[in-house]
């Protein structure tokens, strides 16, 4: 069943909290924090620094002159994008999920703050919605930047350009509670069982290049069609990035739900999400230096504490 909570501020880090507490409290040398990073990500490649002059507000070249058009995916699922009072303004869904142009929720906070630093006060800012994996598909965009929990790939930086890191994170690993899959502490306890996850997530790539099960994923075009199957037990784990997980066990599996485990980076590097523009687009380095002046005057960091907890932890899967 899906239902939307509306979660706003210092509640959303309650209800983390609360969901930290719904599976088997681990020991404290098998817990690692999640409390995300800010620091600029080394996995991007390096984009010439703009001058003033290019980055100035009348010298951007847009989709829409005079405003900033930015995307996302429709349904916009919280903590990144919360609903909006009375209901979300169309044509974002009404049902099951946030509504960009409120401001509330992460993402949507990070996005009028990019905003902010590029000139562009809210009224000037448009949103659109387009579905995720079109949003780094190579071709023309009918955004200026497209935010939506997009992780840093050298696959995706093909064929679209990739922003320095906003927020780093680790992929985790959803159940119900009291099933066999709960109890796994390794990548061998899990090897057995079937998985699930959205098509074209880094959820999906986890599950066949580090989980490496001896059953076929099965892939869906939404996490909310995933839960519905993991609710029905038509798969035994789903993964997701680990705030989604404290959000689904949370708000979306009636109780149901408990997070197994987050798995380490891989690699040496930990996953991170990055806005995503048009291949070579030249908004691109000024982007970058609106990240990197959030990170320098603290207000990246206020938004992540506001609307991400920096309290919740998840036992580490073990190779």
């Amino acid at each position: 069943m899906r239902f939307t909570i509306r979660i706003a501020g210092a509640a959303f880090a309650a209800v983390l909290v609360a969901a930290c507490s719904a599976g088997a409290s681990p020991s404290p040398s098998a817990v690692e924090s999640t409390a995300p990073s800010v620091a600029p990500s080394a996995s991007v490649e390096a984009t010439p620094s703009p001058t003033a002059d290019a980055c100035a507000k009348d010298s951007l070249t847009l989709v829409s002159a005079g405003k900033l058009t930015i995307g996302t995916d429709n349904p916009a699922y919280a903590p990144y994008f919360l609903p909006k009072d009375g209901g979300n303004t169309p044509p974002w869904d009404t049902e099951f999920s946030g509504d960009p142009t409120t401001g509330t929720g992460f993402e949507s906070a990070i996005a009028y703050a990019v905003a902010d630093k590029l000139g562009f006060t809210k009224d000037e800012v448009a949103w659109t919605p387009v579905k995720f994996d079109n949003s780094y598909a190579p071709g023309p965009k009918p955004f200026d930047f497209y935010l939506a929990q997009v992780s840093y790939t050298p696959e995706r930086a093909q064929a679209a350009d990739l922003s320095d890191g906003y927020f780093f994170l680790n992929q985790s690993l959803v159940a119900v509670g009291g099933s066999p899959i709960a109890k796994a502490k390794s990548l061998a306890d899990l090897a057995s069982f079937q998985f699930g996850a959205q098509a074209g997530t880094t959820s999906y790539n986890t599950i066949v290049n580090v989980i490496k099960p001896t059953k076929e994923p099965r892939v869906y075009d939404s996490n909310d069609a995933a839960i519905t199957a993991l609710n029905n037990k038509q798969i035994d784990g789903l993964v997701v990035d680990l705030p989604t997980a404290f959000y689904v066990t949370a708000a979306q599996m009636d109780g149901k739900g408990v997070i197994v485990g987050q798995f380490p980076a891989t690699g040496g590097e930990q996953e991170h999400f990055s806005l995503v523009l048009a291949k070579d687009n030249p908004l691109t380095a000024c982007v970058n230096g609106a990240l990197g002046a959030m990170k320098s005057d603290g207000s990246l960091d206020s938004i992540t504490k506001e609307w991400m907890s920096d309290k919740a932890n998840a036992p580490v899967i073990q190779p």
